[in-house]
């Protein structure tokens, strides 16, 4: 039988280890809700979208007639605002029906592709060049440059669009910054939000499975049931 000093200091320990570990495990617990509760393709905001029609393209120049001085090593038909371009080499637009170079996309040119792969009732209020994002930026690991789109609407709608080949990227709101801000700290990664083999996390984690055990233990050092079993 355990004797009372081995008890406390179990008790002690547990104790400790709870006070220690709490807000993590409130943390797990409250993210791990959201996450349950919550509907993937809203957070990714595909009830934002809309489906732009694909056009059909003719009179396409041949890669003979482009006026490109570099060897071909991808090329991409994209459909910009309705009109053809290539994306050649993952750098550069050039027009697909008169071979023009075509040094990026506007600010203007941006909001109009935003609008189009956006639902209808989306009005953007703000539009702004991001050239470098952090680790923690909301568009972090997307292509830049990129036009930063903001729209009027309640759940603080942000669109992102390439100024290199003028592509959609991505749409940002309110619940799906919830649910990154909740994934980092579900995850304890708070630099990339994506690794889950840090060292806090294991230790967290071992932490939390002897705080567990512990608990067991106490358990059954008090527990009157297994004093009279033992005796």
């Amino acid at each position: 039988m355990v004797n009372r000093v081995t008890s406390q200091r179990i008790r002690k320990t547990h104790r400790y280890l709870g006070l220690f570990l709490g807000i993590q495990f409130l943390m797990w617990t409250i993210s791990g809700l959201y996450f349950s509760w919550t509907d993937i393709d809203e957070i990714h905001g595909d009830h934002f979208r809309s489906e732009p029609k694909q056009p059909i393209f003719t009179d396409l120049v041949g890669l003979s007639e482009l006026s490109f001085d570099q060897p071909v090593e991808s090329l991409i038909l994209k459909d910009l605002l309705g009109e053809p371009y290539y994306f050649v080499n993952e750098s550069t637009l050039i027009h697909a029906q008169s071979g023009l170079i075509k040094p990026g996309v506007s600010e203007e040119e941006a909001i109009a592709i935003a609008r189009k792969n956006l639902r209808e009732d989306l009005i953007p209020n703000s539009v702004s060049l991001i050239e470098a994002t952090d680790a923690h930026h909301e568009y972090r690991g997307k292509k830049l440059p990129a036009y930063q789109i903001s729209f009027d609407s309640k759940e603080k709608v942000t669109a992102y669009v390439s100024v290199i080949d003028g592509s959609f990227q991505t749409v940002r709101h309110r619940d799906w910054r919830w649910f990154d801000f909740l994934w980092m700290t579900h995850t304890m990664d708070y630099q990339t939000r994506d690794d889950f083999n840090t060292l806090l996390l294991r230790s967290f984690s071992l932490l939390g499975l002897i705080t567990v055990l512990s608990g067991f233990v106490l358990w059954g050092v008090s527990s009157p049931t297994i004093r009279r079993l033992t005796k």
